[in-house]
C-alpha cells in the first residue's frame, strides 16, 4: 500500500516536470522565432549628395558707418539768436544752421574797417610823398606796416564773426536738434548730428589667415536684422595695412550705396565676402550630417546584397536597403546645405532624418521627407 502511494507521488512530480519543461521549451522556441524572424525596416527619409557650383564666402559681422559724419558743435561761444533748421531736415553744404549773437563782433569789425581806411590813405599819402623825397624812407616803412596791422586786424575780426555762424560741413540729414534761441553755448557745446547716408561704409573683422584672399574692390554682400530676407550689396573699399596685435584680425572696410537711405549708421550687419570664381562641391543637406566628437558622419543608404552580390528582393518584390555609418569630413556650411570635402561621392543617397534610429547595417525604407511635404503644402506645390 506504502509502495502504490510512493509510486504514484512520484509519477505526480515526473507529470508535473515534465509539464514545467515542455512550457520552458515552448517559450524558448518563441523567443528563437521572435528573433530569427526578419525586422521590419526602419522608415527613414534620404536623398542625394549632389555636385554644384558653390561660390567661396568669408562671413563676418560688421557695424553700419556713414559715409560722412560729424556731431555739429560751436567753436566760440555766445547766444543764440536764430536757429535756421529743423529736425531731420536735408541740408546741402554750406547752408546756415545756427546764427550767434554778433552785435559786438561787427561793432568792432566796423573799427577796424575805419582803421584801416585811414591806414590806407596815409600810406597812398606817404607813397607819394615819399617819391619826391618830402618825407623819410623809414616813415613811409612805418606807414605801410600800419597799414598791414590794420588789414590783419581786419580780417581775424571778419574770421570770428563768420565763427558766429555755424555753416552744414557737407550734404546730409540732420539729427535732432540740441539748441534752441536764446541758448547759451560754450565752445564745444553740441547742435545736432549731420549724417550724409547716400552711402555707407561697413566695417569688418577677418582673421590673418584670409589676408591674401582679400583685395580692393571685391564684392560684399550684408543684411541687417532691421530687413530680415533683405540684402544689400557693396564692395571693399579699405584693407587695414597691419594686423590687431591683440585679436590678430585685420580690420577691412566695405561701401555701398544707400540711395533710399533705409540703412541707418550704427546698425549691427551680418556680411559675407564673395570670393571670385565658382567651384564645383559635392553638397548634402545639412540634416545629414551626425555630428560627434570623435568626428562627424552620415548614412549612406546601399541595396542589401548576398553572398553572390545580387540585390535581395522583399516578398513584394522591392529592393531591401541598408545603411553604412560612414565618416566625412564637412566643409563651409550655408542656406540649411553643407559641402562635403572627403568621405562622399555624387550620386551616393544619405539619410537626412530618422538617424537616431539607425546603427551601422540597419533595415531602412525610404520615405518623403516630412518638412518637405510640409513646406511643399505651404508653398501650393
Amino acid at each position: 500500500m506504502l509502495l502504490r502511494r510512493m509510486l504514484i507521488m512520484l509519477g505526480v512530480v515526473l507529470v508535473v516536470v515534465l509539464a514545467l519543461a515542455a512550457y520552458k521549451g515552448f517559450s524558448i522556441y518563441q523567443q528563437i522565432q521572435m528573433f530569427s524572424a526578419p525586422q521590419p525596416a526602419i522608415s527613414v527619409s534620404a536623398a542625394l549628395a549632389e555636385e554644384q557650383p558653390w561660390q567661396g564666402r568669408l562671413p563676418a559681422i560688421g557695424t553700419l558707418k556713414a559715409y560722412q559724419g560729424v556731431d555739429l558743435a560751436a567753436e566760440v561761444d555766445g547766444i543764440v539768436s536764430e536757429v535756421l533748421f529743423e529736425s531731420g531736415q536735408k541740408v546741402r553744404l554750406g547752408q546756415p544752421l545756427i546764427q550767434l549773437d554778433s552785435e559786438v563782433e561787427r561793432a568792432n569789425l566796423a573799427t577796424a574797417e575805419a582803421v584801416l581806411s585811414l591806414a590806407r590813405v596815409e600810406f597812398e599819402r606817404g607813397r607819394s610823398l615819399v617819391s619826391r623825397q618830402n618825407i623819410s624812407k623809414s616813415e613811409f616803412d612805418r606807414l605801410n606796416a600800419e597799414l598791414l596791422k590794420a588789414q590783419a586786424t581786419v580780417s581775424q575780426l571778419r574770421a570770428q564773426l563768420g565763427k558766429k555762424r555755424v555753416l552744414a560741413p557737407f550734404s546730409g540729414t540732420i539729427g535732432i536738434r540740441q539748441v534752441d534761441t536764446g541758448d547759451y553755448l560754450s565752445p564745444g557745446a553740441a547742435i545736432a548730428t549731420l549724417q550724409d547716408l547716400s552711402r555707407l561704409h561697413v566695417d569688418f573683422f577677418l582673421p590673418e589667415q584670409r589676408a591674401p584672399q582679400l583685395q580692393v574692390g571685391q564684392p560684399v554682400r550684408l543684411s541687417v536684422a532691421a530687413y530680415p530676407g533683405e540684402q544689400f550689396a557693396g564692395r571693399i573699399a579699405a584693407i587695414n595695412p597691419k594686423v590687431e596685435n591683440e585679436t590678430r584680425n585685420l580690420q577691412v572696410r566695405a561701401t555701398l550705396d544707400n540711395p533710399d537711405e533705409k540703412l541707418l549708421p550704427g546698425m549691427f550687419a551680418n556680411l559675407e565676402v564673395l570670393l571670385p570664381g565658382d567651384e564645383t562641391k559635392i553638397v548634402v543637406p545639412e540634416t545629414a550630417i551626425t555630428y560627434t566628437l570623435y568626428g562627424n558622419s552620415v548614412y549612406v543608404v546601399k541595396e542589401k546584397q548576398d553572398n553572390d552580390g545580387k540585390a535581395l528582393k522583399d516578398a513584394d518584390g522591392n529592393t531591401q536597403l541598408t545603411v553604412e555609418r560612414r565618416f566625412v569630413e564637412t566643409g563651409e556650411r550655408r542656406a540649411g546645405r553643407v559641402v562635403i570635402v572627403k568621405g562622399l561621392q555624387a550620386g551616393e543617397q544619405v539619410v537626412t532624418s530618422g538617424q537616431l534610429k539607425l546603427d551601422n547595417g540597419a533595415h531602412v525604407e525610404v520615405v518623403e521627407d516630412p518638412a518637405l511635404a510640409i513646406q511643399a503644402a505651404a508653398t501650393g506645390q
